[in-house]
């Protein structure tokens, strides 16, 4: 028997034991999700479609790992203007493990492995730690970098980055920790480095 469920704005074909790849989702490895966003399940004439989705109908998942795509890069230049940006994008996905299809009035043939269990489209997990310690006292605009705009600025104050002195005193090593785990490239980030050198004095 198969089923097609709804998550992150896209459908899925799936049936017992596939392993899809999904936008990303709430929980732990080992956490069980369940799919309530059924649009269809069953095979030949005992299938049932939604309208949009079936009622009491769920497919119940397995969170196999947490992951992140290749980075995507976005090049924009003006010309004869002197202006140029890149973005780096890396899109967040989860892994899970398809156990059990349900049609309504159906029960889990064993019970879900944790409470905490998120819903299909989930919300976001608790936000890790970030990548620098925040010095004390009043930030600077890094707005006034060329290449930071105010979204640029909130991502790095967020990871701990609040001053010009810190994105001059940045280490390849710490660069390319950045460039591991926010939308942005490596050369922009050296760039945003000079550029904070002069700042900074």
């Amino acid at each position: 028997m198969f089923a097609v469920i709804k998550t992150g704005g896209k459908q899925y074909r799936v049936v017992a034991e596939d392993v899809l790849t999904l936008e990303k989702l709430a929980g732990e490895a080992g956490d069980t999700i369940r799919f309530t966003e059924v649009m269809m399940i069953g095979e030949g004439a005992d299938a049932a479609i939604g309208a949009p989705f079936v009622e009491g109908a769920t497919v119940i998942a397995e969170v196999v790992d947490h992951s992140r795509a290749r980075k995507v890069i976005a090049f924009k230049k003006r010309r004869r203007q002197n202006s140029k940006r890149t973005r780096g994008h890396r899109q967040h996905h989860t892994t899970v493990r398809i156990t059990e299809i349900l049609a309504a009035g159906q029960k889990p043939a064993k019970k879900d492995a944790a409470p905490k269990a998120a819903k299909a489209d989930a919300e976001a997990p608790a936000a890790a730690a970030p990548l620098f310690k925040a010095p004390k006292g009043k930030g600077d605009d890094l707005t006034t970098i060329k290449g930071i705009g105010p979204v640029a600025a909130g991502q790095l104050n967020e990871q701990g980055i609040t001053t010009f002195a810190q994105i001059a005193a940045l280490s390849d090593a710490d660069i390319a920790r950045i460039d591991e785990a926010m939308p942005f490239s490596a050369d922009q980030i050296s760039d945003w480095r000079e550029q904070a050198k002069a700042l900074a004095k």
